[in-house]
């Protein structure tokens, strides 16, 4: 007599348990809170054996990092997996350790709907097959994302609160001062770091010199450890870190939210005086850089030229003598905030810079084969100009060109212009192709209004 033997014909179905907990608090212990919550997951797996469920190798753990958002690594390689038809089934202790905020868990359940994924929680009994699983579903994850606003506004509340207290709460101390039981103490060499830079400011009102005098003096930003041990070396001091310190009002003693100064903890570094003659000077320099109106500026390269030793851009400035512009350059934004022995290229004369660019431009715009491809522009933008239209303006570029304003030449540059560096031997320009077409139409635009 032949015995038969079963064949389990039941569909395997590959389970990843994610887990996730917000801090690393606990994390070094023997059997920490992931360890649990994987535990208490294959648990539940073992126990749909019968419906072919079986764990699959993978962990897929986040530790510390919050629910409220989805850039997670093991979460990322969890819906990788699910992409690529590896996991058919989700398993976590609660559903917020996947997701505590709404959207997200909507998109990740959309994801999960399009691959045939199904979702369990250990703890929250529910099935994401049925209407009434879904919704019960939706219910939980909102009272999840109310616990975790609540939370936040509560954090907002004690922040704002121990602010006005005066107590420091946390994040990169202010050069000056060392952290102790989250008060600002004084630190004395660094203290005469801040007078100093707050003096000399008030001396020579110049903030390239002062950063010059700063570098010499070999004078950086804060240099500290976190509470982690992780070391943040200082840095040296260019012009947006110099005024961050000068506008820092920390050194007054006082402590700041929000736009709200309240008496603070610690004892101050400058007196009232020198921070007032320090920001009459600053509020100087303010007034100076905005007499001249907007659609006035006369820097008409601004936003496309760079320097080609430091490959960063160059920005237009000018010097002032009884309120009136005196000369115009363009200056490696390196040089304007490190001084100018951090870059080989000096400060370029606006107009002679404006005027070599315009030559270039017209040289390269006259040659046969942009012609052709500007020809080939304006067809394919779909614009019925003859030929000879099309060539005339661009060999006659100088008299309309005269009579724009420079945020207009400016605009029409960049419809034109690919890129431009210049260093210390010459300009490097390419035009761009596809603006040819574009800057005919405009060519021709502003000649029809001279006219009319």
């Amino acid at each position: 007599m032949s015995r038969k033997t079963a064949i389990d014909t039941t569909a395997k179905v590959p389970c990843a348990v994610y887990t996730r907990k917000s801090t690393d608090e606990g994390l070094d212990q023997e059997f920490n809170s992931l360890e649990a919550q994987r535990e208490a997951c294959l648990a539940y797996i073992t126990s749909q054996k019968a419906e072919g469920w079986i764990p699959v190798s993978d962990h897929y753990d986040d530790p510390a990092y919050s629910g409220g958002n989805t850039n997670r690594p093991a979460l990322k390689r969890l819906m990788a997996d699910i992409e690529s038809g590896k996991v058919k089934c989700v398993v976590v202790y609660k559903i917020d350790r996947l997701s505590r905020s709404l959207a997200d868990f909507t998109r990740l359940m959309e994801t999960f709907e399009r691959h045939g994924i199904t979702f369990t929680s250990v703890t929250q009994s529910f099935n994401t097959a049925t209407s009434m699983g879904r919704l019960t579903l939706n219910i939980l994850l909102s009272f999840a994302q109310f616990e975790r606003e609540t939370t936040a506004d509560r954090i907002r509340d004690k922040y704002a609160a121990s602010r006005q207290k005066g107590l420091w709460m946390g994040g990169h101390p202010p050069l000056g001062y060392d952290i102790r039981s989250r008060e600002l103490v004084i630190n004395r060499d660094e203290s005469e770091q801040v007078r100093y830079i707050f003096r000399r400011f008030a001396e020579c009102g110049s903030p390239t010199q002062v950063v010059r005098d700063l570098r010499a003096a070999g004078i950086q930003n804060k240099s500290w450890t976190t509470a982690s041990g992780v070391h943040r070396p200082g840095k040296p001091i260019h012009k947006a870190a110099l005024y961050r310190i000068l506008k820092n009002r920390v050194y007054l003693g006082e402590a700041t939210y929000k736009g709200e100064s309240f008496p603070g903890r610690h004892k101050p570094i400058i007196t009232q005086e020198l921070w007032d003659r320090v920001h009459g000077l600053i509020d100087e320099h303010r007034r100076d850089r905005t007499t001249l109106p907007r659609g006035q500026t006369p820097f008409p390269l601004k936003g496309l030229v760079r320097c080609g030793h430091c490959d960063m851009a160059m920005k237009p400035t000018h010097s002032r003598k009884k309120g009136q512009i005196q000369y115009r350059y363009y200056i490696c934004i390196n040089a304007a905030r490190a001084g100018h022995d951090q870059c080989r290229l000096p400060s370029v004369p606006a107009a002679e810079l404006e005027r070599l660019v315009l030559d270039h431009v017209r040289r390269l715009i006259q040659t046969p084969e942009v012609v052709a491809k500007a020809l080939q522009q304006v067809k394919r933008n779909g614009a019925k100009r003859p030929d000879r239209t099309v060539i005339k303006q661009l060999t006659s570029l100088d008299p309309v060109w005269e009579e724009l304003f420079p945020l207009e030449q400016n605009r029409l540059l960049k419809l034109l212009v690919e890129s431009m560096v210049v260093t210390t031997t010459g300009i490097d320009l390419r035009l761009r192709v596809d603006g040819l077409g574009a800057l005919v139409d405009e060519l021709v635009n502003e000649e029809e209004r001279n006219v009319a």
